[in-house]
């Protein structure tokens, strides 16, 4: 590796909603430019946690945290490139960690005239919490703490413009007490609210993004699109999951169909047994479900979760919100004779408490009596707050019952964090942030289990292990990793080989494509429709596989009503529809007149000797393998025998899917620039050669996958990229690589806009027709407006005809307008992207140059 400023660093990247793919494009090239090693996705769509040295995630809501806990890897912001680049050093990790528990993470601050005991003890505290220190004022200094403006180091930066934020002592001292970081605005100087107000005095209540989709346990309804004509984006979130609905939901079997519709058109499946579940759907922590699927470390969670993960569609762990997790059906011990009420908390914070003391097993009540127990309180001042100690009512905030619930088990209302209500804040505006504690779940709700655990399992459990032995335990960061990029678990069992892994050692998991009907083409590849398993009853298994086993004479008939009658055509068209319906009239008249004839008895024996034929095909085995095909050519021309085969194949476990659908694998003769390798290769499908489908038919068997991996080295080096490394960015992309990105088309371009935007959005793009008028325009900006930062880029995919070259003039000033960078591109930029899965510009593809070496 060459020097610079992070060749020692090898760097892995989590795409998200606040980390796009077009970002990591960009900080990618920053990192190379300085020496960095960029470490690619698995072919799993996986970080590389064994080759990292550092993880940049803008949050903690990633599958593999608690394995960079495990490894102490260091997990660190976007924050931390550009701090790096800007010091030309590397910097540390801990005021960068997206970890909310850090409460002062990205806090730069200095002291101005405190007493030396308390600049340390504050600036201690704050480093041991996410934050830095400045000997001064500078330009990244965020906060000064000062008793008043009239210090040099307030007056100095202020006077060169300084944007950061003068606060009393009392703002880090009352954050302390909480573990939480709350709003500094009420102590800001030079007008410092806690005293000019009095602690009674009116107070708004806040609102708090934590509780969004968090507020029950139990959630009545299914959020679904506010208009039905309205298509729901797939939800990738269940991409390659396995997800089991427990027994003791409470939901109806309509409600479970479209919860299982959602998951299967998210590219995830339905099954229906413990041991072949990733995700483990439940309400209460007990029944053998449960125990199994916990002990066995699936990810459970509650139907909140669920809807939760459906609405973001963006993994979230069911330990981050307390009541996304099954709830225990006996509440938690001590709770069960407590009556509680609560006051100055209000809308989803007040659903949420109530719904939290209903969980821990307590009584919750809207008014205030002499029999309550406890008063859960946002501020130490209402009526409620006066009458509490005169009733021996107990008021504590909302942190105690939070954590009772988090530790399951109920916590002394005498530490102090419970008592503590700073004068101008209401403590609504820190709900919701408590993480519940995996270890103690284990020891009440799940032990054991260690001997019926599978590998998987138990390299699952030492990474769970390792990180609770890594995490400091008590007081503010309770539960934070410090990372070092030192080891100490052992490897040889944590870190499986997931590179070397073949298919065939692992049940086949759908990948997600991209579920747009209205631009589905037409053509041989797409003629049968396809038959999602959802994992229903013994009933629904049996519809299905009637249904499956039918499918393709229905699609052969309904295509041979709609085909136009030509005179070279034998069979076809009308002629064929009606043929085909008067053979039908025929059989069914004979039928009642022999029916008529003949004895009951003699009907009986008839209809015996009929049932055999129907009952002895045996039902279809269920769908392992969904294979997109495309370029395939032992078809053409030839819709007899792609009917059979089709049979053939569905006969071992192989369903061809139409372009759109959720698959497994993506089969081709070789690599093609065709729509629908690119939409589909935009999900992450294994990538296979259409050979695999031939030795299928020839020898009525399954062949070993893994030995039919596509290999198109020539056409790789003619597109310049890498497919193997495609398919890992497209699994860690989950269909969002052109998130955010605007693309334009001109209307007359070659091949027309549609196949160009169906690759677009099947890769998260913005697309738009552009024509040049007045109703399609981005919003006029400046820079200050957008923040400082450097303009995005643009694109419009064009030709080079007279009629596209006169907008490109007026493309250009709208894109200046609107503080953006416009590059009008030809179409080829478009496939050149989706087919290396990665956000990449070569000037190549501007218009000009581009159709000049055409």
């Amino acid at each position: 590796m060459g020097e610079g400023l992070f060749s020692e660093c090898a760097i892995a990247f989590v795409p998200s909603s606040s980390l796009t793919p077009k970002s990591i494009s960009e900080l990618t090239a920053i990192l190379e430019d300085n020496g960095a090693e960029v470490l690619e996705p698995r072919r799993n769509g996986t970080i590389a946690i064994d080759k990292a040295t550092h993880v940049v995630s803008n949050t903690i809501d990633f599958q593999q945290y608690t394995e960079t806990q495990a490894f102490m890897i260091p997990v660190v912001t976007t924050h931390w490139i550009t701090a790096s680049v800007a010091k030309r050093r590397v910097a540390q990790a801990r005021p960068f960690s997206p970890d909310p528990r850090l409460i002062f993470a990205e806090v730069v601050v200095t002291c101005a005239d405190l007493p030396a005991t308390d600049k340390e003890s504050i600036l201690g505290a704050v480093m041991a919490l996410g934050g830095q220190e400045s000997k001064d004022a500078t330009r990244i200094t965020t906060h000064v703490c000062a008793l008043s403006m009239d210090h040099p180091k307030v007056q100095v930066p202020l006077s060169k413009g300084w944007k950061g934020k003068v606060v009393l002592p009392h703002w880090f001292d009352d954050c302390f007490k909480l573990g939480k970081r709350i709003d500094e605005t009420p102590y800001l100087l030079p007008d410092v609210e806690i005293l000019k107000k009095a602690p009674e005095d009116a107070l708004d209540i806040p609102v708090n993004d934590n509780l969004d989709g968090a507020t029950s346990p139990n959630p009545q309804w299914l959020p679904l699109p506010p208009d039905d004509d309205v298509a729901r984006p797939p939800c990738t979130v269940f991409q390659q999951r396995k997800v089991l609905l427990g027994s003791d939901l409470s939901i109806t079997p309509r409600l479970a169909k479209t919860i299982g519709s959602i998951i299967v058109h998210g590219g995830g499946r339905m099954v229906d047994t413990v041991d072949a579940c990733d995700m483990y759907i439940g309400q209460y922590r007990d029944g053998e479900q449960y125990v199994r699927a916990a002990q066995s470390c699936k990810d459970v969670g509650n139907l909140s979760w669920l809807y939760y993960l459906i609405v973001q569609n963006s993994w979230t762990s069911s330990m981050r919100r307390l009541l996304h997790y099954p709830v225990p059906r006996d509440g938690i011990e001590g709770f069960r004779d407590l009556r509680i009420t609560v006051s100055n908390y209000g809308g989803e914070t007040r659903i949420y408490l109530e719904n939290l003391v209903k969980a821990c097993g307590a009584e919750f009540t809207k008014t205030m009596k002499a029999d309550n127990t406890h008063l859960i309180t946002a501020r130490d001042s209402s009526p409620k707050v006066k009458a509490a100690p005169e009733w021996g009512v107990a008021v504590v905030n909302h942190l105690w019952i939070e954590e009772s619930y988090a530790k399951c088990q109920m916590k002394p209302i005498n530490i102090p964090k419970y008592n503590h209500f700073p004068h101008r804040t209401n403590l609504g505006e820190i709900i919701g942030q408590t993480f519940l504690d995996e270890s103690r779940l284990r020891e009440l709700y799940y032990p054991g289990g260690e001997a019926e655990m599978t590998r998987i399992a138990k390299r699952k459990r030492k990474i769970l292990e390792a990180a609770e032995d890594n995490a400091y335990r008590g007081g503010p960061a309770d539960g934070v990793v410090v990372a070092q990029t030192a080891r100490d678990v052992d490897e040889d069992v944590l870190m499986e080989d997931a590179e070397n892994s073949s298919p065939q050692k692992a049940a086949p998991m759908p990948v997600e494509t991209p579920v747009r009907p209205r631009h589905v083409r037409s053509g041989k590849e797409n003629d049968t429709p396809s038959v999602a398993s959802t994992g229903g009853r013994s009933a629904k298994a049996k519809a299905r596989d009637k249904l499956q086993s039918i499918a393709p004479d229905i699609a052969l008939y309904e295509k041979e009503k709609k085909r136009s009658a030509k005179a070279t055509t034998p069979f076809g068209g009308k002629r064929a529809t009606d043929l085909v319906e008067k053979q039908r009239v025929a059989e069914e008249e004979a039928r009642e007149k022999k029916a008529k004839d003949k004895s009951k008895d003699t009907i009986k024996e008839d209809e015996v000797a009929k049932r055999p034929s129907k009952k002895a095909r045996p039902s279809l085995p269920d769908v392992e393998m969904r294979i997109i095909l495309t370029g395939f050519t032992r078809w053409v021309d030839d819709k007899n025998k792609e009917d059979a085969d089709r049979r053939k194949l569905r006969d071992l476990g192989i369903q061809i899917v139409q372009e759109g659908q959720p698959c497994e694998y993506l089969a081709a003769p070789h690599i093609v620039r065709t729509v629908k390798f690119l939409c589909a290769l935009a999900r992450g499908p294994e990538v296979i050669s259409s050979t695999f489908i031939d030795v299928a038919l020839e020898t009525g068997k399954l062949p070993p996958i893994n030995k039919y991996a596509l290999k198109d080295k020539e056409a790789e080096s003619r597109y310049n990229f890498t497919l193997d490394k495609s398919v890992g960015r497209a699994k860690a992309n989950r269909g969002r690589l052109l998130q955010g990105v605007a693309v334009y088309c001109t209307e007359g371009i070659k091949n027309g806009p549609k196949n160009y935007q169906v690759i677009a959005e099947a890769n998260g793009a913005i697309f738009k027709i552009y024509r040049a008028r007045s109703g399609t325009t981005i919003k006029p900006t400046t820079a200050e407006q957008d923040g400082g930062a450097p303009p995005d880029p643009v694109y419009l995919l064009s030709g080079a005809s007279a009629e596209e070259k006169s907008m490109w003039p007026r493309f250009r000033e709208m894109a200046i307008k609107g503080h953006m960078e416009p590059r009008i591109v030809a179409p080829d930029w478009l496939l050149d992207v989706a087919m290396a899965q990665q956000v990449r510009y070569d000037p190549k593809f501007a218009v000009e140059k581009f159709w000049q070496r055409e």
